[in-house]
């Protein structure tokens, strides 16, 4: 499989031996490679220090560009032919207990780099341009067994890099692998370590968790490996104890639940669809939804359990995690909103809207309407068939009337029949606030009735500011 590696690395690897250093493909690609699964990522690791892979990139690439960025850290990248590499001197570390940043020296043998590394399904190598495969730590073993293990003592691993245990559940979603029972155990003990570890890194490891193809099973481990308590403790917050009469859902499960049921209704990746898979913002609402339920939960008399107003406590604490979690504001604002919103379909189930109720659902939603229309199907989990289809079918007409209604108004631009500058020259107005309240008061009237047309417009406008003046 290595063979069909493009020519210009295989020369790479010629220009590395013919000047006394080895050069390997190691890690992700390698890993990716055997799963039969294509890689972007090229790395490399190499006997040669910097200035001497530097001499022989510019060799490679014809005195091209040299990325050297991480030249501290040994690792420079250059281009050559439309492929891109990274190559990294082999390394040793050692850290300082209370920072998870590796003091670097260099090493001398690719075991050592490799030994060095998260998992040993990341600790394979393949050398250049032989093609011998290296795997000095059964990474292809446990590839087959489909295991995540450490190939070093794990408590030593976890305790120099505590996020290799984010990468665990990481992985998990990603891969569908288990975590080995010692790995495992080490993480439970050292979970406390993660917060060593800064918001972004974490962050960026459970963006990588949710796009994967099974966050569920990865959601699962960070729970079970206590990290969740440390960088997302919502969620384990949300195995609430359940009443022996279950007169409410297990709040934890069910929005695993709802987070798996959206991501089926996501658009193929690809396709072009209104929620392209994979997509973080939906499967961060869906995950998040019910994150305020713990703080309302009351029991009411005759044993009645209520969540009153979970959706917006619910969306404030989404968006005071989100923002701890160094999330940006953009994704931090939409993921807030939908959990705000996400319980708004139920009094459409209750009683009948009005098209200015289902005018005002669509304007609340705004850019986020295709995504609250699928969180708030996959937020249908009752076991009881009659009951699920009845909601399925008020859905279906509730998005029907939407259809029907953006065909007739071009409903997800609505404005007033009047612009600004008109309401100026109607009112004999300069610009200012009256503006502003005479431009809402026909939007009002817009979404109450629909479109007005210009002439019934101004005379709404004429009569409200009348009543204004006297």
């Amino acid at each position: 499989m290595f063979a069909a590696l493009p020519e210009p690395l295989h020369a790479l690897g010629r220009l590395f031996e013919e000047a006394g250093h080895e050069l390997a493909l190691v890690g992700g690609p390698v890993r990716d490679a055997v799963l039969g699964r294509s890689s972007a990522d090229l790395d490399f690791t190499t006997s040669a220090r910097p200035d001497e892979t530097e001499r022989i990139l510019r060799a490679w690439n014809g005195g091209g560009a040299i990325w050297d960025m991480g030249r501290d850290f040994g690792t420079l990248g250059a281009a050559h032919a439309g492929v891109k590499v990274e190559i990294t001197t082999y390394r040793t570390e050692t850290y300082d207990p209370t920072s998870r940043k590796p003091q670097v020296a260099f090493g001398d043998t690719l075991a050592g780099d490799l030994s060095r590394r998260d998992f040993t399904v990341n600790a394979m190598a393949v050398r250049l341009p032989s093609l011998e495969f290296v795997d000095p730590f059964g990474g292809l073993g446990d590839i087959a067994a489909q295991v995540l293990r450490t190939p070093v003592d794990p408590v030593q691993s976890f305790t120099d890099d505590p996020l290799r245990m984010m990468r665990a559940a990481r992985f998990v979603s990603q891969l569908g692998f288990v975590i080995e029972q010692d790995t495992a155990a080490a993480a439970r003990a050292l979970a406390d370590r993660i917060e060593i570890v800064s918001a972004e890194r974490v962050r960026d490891e459970l963006v990588k968790l949710l796009l994967g193809a099974h966050p569920h099973r990865g959601l699962v481990e960070l729970v079970d490996l206590s990290l969740a308590e440390h960088v997302l403790p919502e969620l384990p917050a949300m195995k609430l104890e359940i009443d022996e009469h279950h007169r409410h859902k297990d709040v934890y499960e069910h929005s695993l639940t709802v987070l798996d049921q959206a991501i089926a209704l996501e658009s193929p990746a690809g396709s072009g669809g209104p929620v392209e898979s994979p997509d973080l913002v939906l499967r961060l609402a869906a995950l998040l939804h019910d994150i305020g339920k713990p703080a309302t939960r009351r029991y009411e008399d005759g044993g009645v359990v209520t969540f009153r107003f979970h959706e917006t406590v619910g969306a404030k604490m989404a968006a005071k995690r989100l923002k701890a979690l160094a999330f940006d504001k953009d994704t931090i604002k939409q993921v807030a909103r939908l959990v705000e919103l996400h319980l708004r379909f139920h009094g459409y189930v209750d009683a009948a809207w009005t098209d200015s109720a289902v005018r005002r659902y669509v304007t609340d939603a705004g850019p986020l309407l295709q995504r609250l229309h699928r969180l708030t199907r996959a937020d249908v989990t009752t076991r009881n068939k009659r009951k699920a289809r009845a909601l399925a079918r008020a859905y279906d007409d509730l998005e029907q009337r939407i259809d029907e209604l953006a065909a007739q108004e071009e409903l997800d631009r609505i404005r007033p029949d009047l612009d600004g500058n008109a309401i100026m020259r109607i009112l004999e107005l300069p610009p200012g606030r009256e503006v502003g309240e005479a431009y809402r008061h026909l939007l009002e009237l817009r979404m109450e009735h629909g479109p007005l047309g210009a002439e019934r417009a101004e005379q709404e406008l004429r009569r409200w500011w009348e009543a204004r003046q006297n």
